[in-house]
């Protein structure tokens, strides 16, 4: 079977509440999905049972055809890596012994390990911080750092939680260009995100169809388009109860918000 992850008519429940109602979506390597949608729409929770670490009432979570709940963790490792939304580190491990951890499912020497985190390190412009303590990080170096675990990591899938967050604009920028970079490479990305005017970066211009929009509301899948799509300002504008409007600058597209009530 082909490389995929496969979410097939997933609920989820936490007692009497129903979180996700009936998802299903497929992502492959290479490929990039966005996931948006407004506060308690079930987006992490939706990452969260993709990782195996939620278990569904209903519906399954598969990579390759396997149930990611089974999965040994090597395994799940090599085909799923997680930037969770907010990342607190406390240790007062250096940058480049936290990076090397990343490593873990990979039968290798001391030294090729730290060579690969410097490299991860180096891809997210995060090479200065590597003998710096973990803990002693500002919000934007602690995102590039746990980015670069990502990169360290080596999985097929890269499943990112809000990842620009604590950035300042050019880096996110520079950030989602990198996503892009790891897509090139073959890697897939789902990326959740409240600000739609970065998704534009995660694809070469002139290939805005290539990254696909999903939009959750209330537990529900609402749409999945692409981001050149002629209905996507629609959708988005229904899903946030916000009047948006789209321009084209640059080859690439964003959304403004229009007018509102008092």
């Amino acid at each position: 079977m082909s490389a995929v992850l496969e979410v097939q008519d997933l609920v989820v429940r936490a007692g009497a509440k129903t979180l996700l109602s009936d998802v299903s979506l497929r992502l492959r390597p290479g490929e990039c999905l966005a996931l948006v949608g407004p506060n308690g729409a079930g987006k992490s929770t939706l990452i969260r049972a993709m990782l195996g670490l939620v278990s569904p009432a209903a519906g399954s979570v598969r990579w390759c055809g396997e149930d990611v709940r089974r999965m040994k963790g090597r395994d799940r490792a090599a085909a799923l890596a997680w930037l969770p939304q907010h990342g607190v580190i406390s240790e007062s491990v250096p940058v480049l012994e936290f990076v090397k951890a990343a490593r873990f499912r990979f039968s290798e020497g001391r030294a090729s390990s730290l060579a690969a985190a410097r490299s991860a390190l180096q891809t997210v412009g995060a090479a200065s911080l590597e003998a710096q303590a973990v803990s002693t990080l500002s919000g934007g170096e602690l995102q590039r750092v746990m980015v670069a675990t990502l990169v360290a990591q080596d999985a097929e899938i890269f499943l990112l939680d809000e990842p620009a967050n604590h950035l300042d604009p050019a880096k996110q920028t520079s950030f989602y260009g990198m996503l892009r970079a790891q897509r090139a490479a073959g890697r897939g990305v789902l990326c959740i995100t409240h600000d739609m005017n970065l998704l534009g970066h995660l694809a070469p211009l002139g290939e805005m169809d290539s990254v696909r929009v999903l939009g959750l509301g209330q537990g529900r899948l609402r749409f999945d388009l692409s981001l050149d799509s002629a209905d996507l300002t629609a959708a988005l504008s229904a899903l946030f109860e916000l009047p948006l409007e789209a321009v084209t600058r640059g080859g690439r597209r964003y959304f403004l918000p229009g007018e509102v009530g008092p």
